[in-house]
């Protein structure tokens, strides 16, 4: 599994904490991280706002599987997030969160609050988290095991409805956005290399290539 870690401006300085915890649970399972978010408060700026079109065009041209994201409180990369086709987020405060996301909603990606509540032990709350988000098995199982069929009965509407609200291709949304706001999200040079090192769709290739030229 790739999974990708998107900081933005305000809680940059605590990307190396988060990147190590990440690593730390993923690795050792034979996953990938891609740090392709804000690595430092000097890094190319990014907003919870371009996080979610970095979101968007990683997990749906194929370049990662799944999506580590948060801001201040982690509300305003969750929403900024799901409002993209193809990307399910979750919003984690604590383990438990990170666990009934992986076992009940079986999203690709989780919002977490890297300000609010962030004090003493605050990476271990993270390193949890991670531990309940990559390493509990099979996800979707369920959970308690008598709603497993429910639930994944409606996790696949939940895909099949935001598919069908959705415009018809994330070429023809990410091209009816401000361009200028696309562009920002998609010009980091850590952005660039994951996306033409991976991506799977020469049509959003082209595009993104277009705007960076």
């Amino acid at each position: 599994m790739k999974i990708a870690l998107l900081m933005e401006n305000s809680q940059a300085a605590k990307n190396t904490i988060v990147l190590n915890e990440l690593k730390a649970v993923v690795e050792p399972l034979g996953h990938t991280v891609l740090n392709v978010g804000m690595t430092d408060e000097n890094d190319h700026h990014l907003t919870y706002i371009h996080l979610g079109i970095q979101a968007s065009l990683l997990l749906n041209t194929g370049v990662v599987d799944f999506v580590v994201s948060g801001c201040g409180t982690g509300q305003g990369a969750m929403m900024s997030l799901n409002a993209h086709p193809g990307v399910f987020c979750g919003y984690c405060l604590e383990p438990t969160d990170a666990f009934l996301f992986n076992q009940v909603n079986n999203g690709n990606a989780i919002a977490l609050a890297f300000a609010k509540g962030f004090g003493w032990g605050a990476e271990l709350n993270i390193r949890y988290m991670f531990e309940k988000a990559f390493t509990t098995g099979e996800r979707g199982l369920g959970y308690p095991k008598e709603r497993a069929e429910p639930q994944q009965k409606n996790a696949g509407i939940l895909v099949e409805v935001k598919t069908a609200l959705a415009k018809p291709s994330l070429l023809s949304g990410l091209q009816a956005l401000n361009q200028d706001l696309v562009k920002q999200a998609v010009s980091s040079e850590q952005f660039k290399q994951a996306f033409f090192d991976n991506c799977k769709q020469p049509d959003l290739t082209d595009y993104v290539r277009s705007l960076v030229a």
